[in-house]
Order: C-alpha cells, then sequence, then structure tokens
C-alpha cells in the first residue's frame, strides 16, 4: 500500500487494473529537473587522477604510505605501500579555472556548465555493495533502484516507452541486474536494459506475414485468459507486470524504433559525440549517450549510461588514459547537445564511480606500473542541469585526497538531493513493504544545499 500522495491519475492497463501505470503525477515541489541521465562509471574512478588533483603527492611521492586498516580500506593488498603523484598532468578549464586531468579535451570546454562535488563519502569498498548502494541506497541488493522511485514518484513521460532504461557496457557491472531493480516497489518499474553490441531491443518488428492488427487481436485475446486466471490469483504481482511487459512490447513497436535509429542523426551530432571515430570505446560510450538524449527527449524518465573499467590497481596512466579517452566526448557532446535543443534546463545529468581511490601505489611499486587501491572516505562527483549550480566546485579533500574533508556528506544525503532537484521529497516517497515504511535513503538524510542553484 503506497503513502505516495502523488500517486494519483493513473493511465490504466488495456487488460487489467492491478499496477496500473502512472502517467506525469505532480512532483511534491517546483523543481527544474524533470529526468535524469545517470553516468554510471563501474569500477570506482579515481578522484586524484581525474578531477580533483593533489600537487601535494609530487613532494610525498614514494615515501611511506599508512594503510588505514578499517571497513573503508580494500585489505586486498598487503605489501609496501607508497605514496604516488598522478602520471597524469592537469590544466585550468572555464571561468572558474577547474583544474582536470589534459586528456578530457573535449569535456574542458563545457565546464562551466558542471557542479563538480568533493565531499562525497561512500560507506563500502566492496564493488557490488559500493554500486549496489550507490544504486540502490543499500549494499544489500534487492532494493528499488533510484530510477525506479523516480518513475514510482513522477510516472511516465510516454506510456510507449519505458520509464526506467539501461545502457550497459559491452557486460553487466558488478552485482548485475539487481543495480537496477525494483525491489519491493511494482515490477513495472524496474530499468529496462537494452543490448549494447547488435540491435539494441530484439524482435521490435513483428514477424514476417502478422499485421498490427493481427498482432493486436491475439494480444487482445492473450488478455482475456490473462483476466480469467487473474480473477482467480487476485494480488498477483508478477503476474500483472507480465501482463503490462506485453502491452507496453506491444506499444513499443511503434515508438521505440525511430528512437534507436541513431544514423538519423546529422552527421555533426554523432561525430560531437566520438561516433564513428577510431577509437572503438569511443564510438560505444557516444551511440549510448545519445541514446540516452533520444529517450528523454522521448519521453523516458530516467537513464542510466554505464562505463566499466574504471577498477585500476596497477597501470594506472594506460587504464585510466583508456577510460577518459573512451568518455571524454561522450559526455562533452551530451552536454552540449542537451543545451542546444533546451533540454538541459530540465534535464539532470549525474556523473559517478562507486567510490574514490587512495593516494598510495595500488600493487605495484614499480614506477610504470603503479595504481590505485578503493577509497570509500573520498570520490568526486559532477552534475549538471536542472537546479543544479554551474562552473563551481562543492567541497574538498584533504591534501593527498584520501579523506574528504569539507562539505562531507554519506552516498543517503546524496540521494536525497538527486531526488529533491526532481520535485521528489524523500521523507514522503515512501512504499509500505514488510509491515515497514521504506523510502530510498532508508533512515531519512538532508540536503546537500550548496549544490542547488
Amino acid at each position: 500500500m503506497s503513502t505516495n500522495p502523488t500517486r494519483r491519475n493513473f493511465l490504466m492497463s488495456t487488460a487489467i487494473g492491478l499496477n496500473p501505470v502512472l502517467l506525469n503525477a505532480a512532483p511534491h515541489h517546483a523543481a527544474k529537473a524533470k529526468r535524469c541521465i545517470f553516468l554510471l562509471m563501474e569500477g570506482g574512478p579515481s578522484h586524484i587522477d581525474t578531477f580533483d588533483p593533489k600537487p601535494r603527492l609530487n613532494d610525498l611521492h614514494m615515501t611511506k604510505f599508512q594503510k588505514d586498516r578499517t571497513r573503508f580500506a580494500a585489505a586486498m593488498n598487503t605489501g609496501e605501500r607508497y605514496y604516488v603523484r598522478s602520471p597524469f598532468e592537469f590544466k585550468r578549464a572555464g571561468q572558474l579555472g577547474i583544474e582536470m586531468n589534459t586528456l578530457f579535451e573535449s569535456f574542458s570546454t563545457v565546464t562551466d556548465d558542471i557542479c563538480f562535488y568533493r565531499g562525497l563519502k561512500a560507506e563500502s569498498v566492496n564493488h557490488p555493495t559500493a554500486l549496489y548502494h550507490l544504486n540502490t541506497g543499500t549494499q544489500f541488493g534487492g532494493d528499488p533502484a533510484i530510477g525506479s522511485w523516480v518513475c514510482y514518484g513522477l510516472g511516465s513521460q510516454n506510456p510507449n516507452l519505458p520509464g526506467f532504461v539501461v545502457l550497459p557496457d559491452v557486460a553487466y557491472p558488478q552485482g548485475g541486474a539487481a543495480n537496477w531493480s525494483s525491489g519491493y516497489l511494482p515490477a513495472h518499474l524496474q530499468g529496462t536494459p537494452l543490448r549494447s553490441q547488435g540491435a539494441p531491443i530484439l524482435d521490435m518488428a513483428p514477424p514476417k506475414g502478422v499485421s498490427p492488427d493481427r498482432q493486436k487481436a491475439n494480444l487482445d485475446y492473450l488478455s482475456s485468459l490473462n483476466k480469467i486466471h487473474q480473477s482467480q490469483h487476485p494480488g498477483h504481482e508478477d503476474l500483472a507486470a507480465r501482463i503490462q511487459s506485453y502491452e507496453l512490447a506491444f506499444r513499443m513497436q511503434k515508438e521505440m524504433p525511430q528512437v534507436l535509429e541513431l544514423d538519423k542523426e546529422p552527421t555533426h551530432i554523432r561525430e560531437m559525440y566520438g561516433i564513428g571515430g577510431k577509437d572503438k570505446d569511443a564510438d560505444s560510450f557516444g551511440k549510448r549517450c545519445l541514446l540516452a538524449r533520444r529517450l528523454i527527449e522521448a519521453g523516458t524518465r530516467f537513464v542510466q549510461v554505464i562505463a566499466m573499467g574504471w577498477d585500476s590497481h596497477d597501470y594506472i596512466d594506460k587504464a585510466h588514459g583508456a577510460r577518459i579517452r573512451a568518455i571524454d566526448k561522450g559526455i562533452a557532446g551530451l552536454i552540449k547537445d542537451l543545451k542546444q535543443r533546451g533540454l538541459l534546463e530540465d534535464t539532470l545529468v549525474v556523473w559517478s564511480g562507486e567510490f574514490g581511490r587512495s593516494p598510495d601505489n595500488g600493487i605495484r611499486r614499480n614506477s610504470t606500473a603503479w595504481g590505485r587501491d578503493h577509497n570509500a572516505n573520498a570520490m568526486s562527483v559532477w552534475l549538471a542541469g536542472g537546479g543544479v549550480k554551474r562552473g563551481a566546485i562543492i567541497g574538498a579533500t584533504d591534501e593527498t585526497g584520501l579523506q574528504a574533508v569539507e562539505q562531507v556528506h554519506p552516498l543517503k544525503d546524496f540521494h536525497v538531493t538527486l531526488l529533491h532537484l526532481l520535485g521528489l521529497d524523500d521523507n514522503k516517497l515512501r512504499f509500505t513493504h514488510a509491515g515497514r515504511e521504506k523510502q530510498l535513503s532508508q533512515v531519512g538524510g538532508e540536503l546537500i544545499r550548496p549544490l542547488l542553484a
């Protein structure tokens, strides 16, 4: 039973009234952002080597580093540890002169639209549990993803498309599909993953010889049988979700093929995203970013774009260098494209990994092969779009990047803030499950107000 006051005015399923699809519910409060694109960097990108450089490490380079043996420190590496400087060069960009890795050539041109946040802390250094925490508010898996919560509160903007879409990399992130589960929320709110290679969705067209009218008649007959079956099993959530999935799949055949046609985009737009270049990873990520824009433009409420490969325990210069080159044009193209189309004002864009990395040498001592360990005590994220400050740096880490020290907040406060930017109050967005009122933050949190415009 929901206690969310926004869940009124349902678009009823054509087959059955249980678990109806909510269409454009009123937010809890006025907000600029109406939709979200969440760029998930799986593996834990190093803040020290991307957007939070630490010159002090040049002085401390190869001096002994004392490993913090707590639950916030990865225990996989037990050899001698040394502070190591970043192998990358940094430059200032934008009116504020925000320092970032020089490999961000394209992204450095849009920093005046970005709010960098350096005060966030995670609570796990284990990849699956940290990813679950970032995506669902708990470390255990099985709870609703933030995209499901957003769709639960705001509903769908287009009943012919999934409200929550996930665009994975070549493989699923650690923890798998539980990262976009609907948990105990109605099953139709779970994320819909598209394929990263080949056709994004299979069977978009009906079989040869089956007209749309014939297909609709078949589905209507199936619906009548499902109604009879469901009358014998009232309150069967999975059955209702299955019925709705059939109906959504039929409706998607009308609109989704047009959304997926990236080739219809002008050449200069595709090139802006890094599509068609020699770097296959950049081409793949750019396509996912462009598809994210097309999805939210068509009415999808929440899109998550995943880029893997950030777990650089060694050879961070090669590994992070390749990752930065792979995403640089895609993230810059997304911001530019949204802005020139007038979509950035009411679209929230978020870039985040599951944790940061430590200022030491990781596995290797050799200066040509060092990496960095997991670090939950400090991480950098950035936001852009509706309701977010532009061209700003909020929060700070200490001189080595080991600890967040200014505007320090846990992940639950970050979740509360993201919901707020979308017009949702975490304390009102609740669902009764197993005798308890559940919410994304679990026990409530506070807004990170300096991030707000």
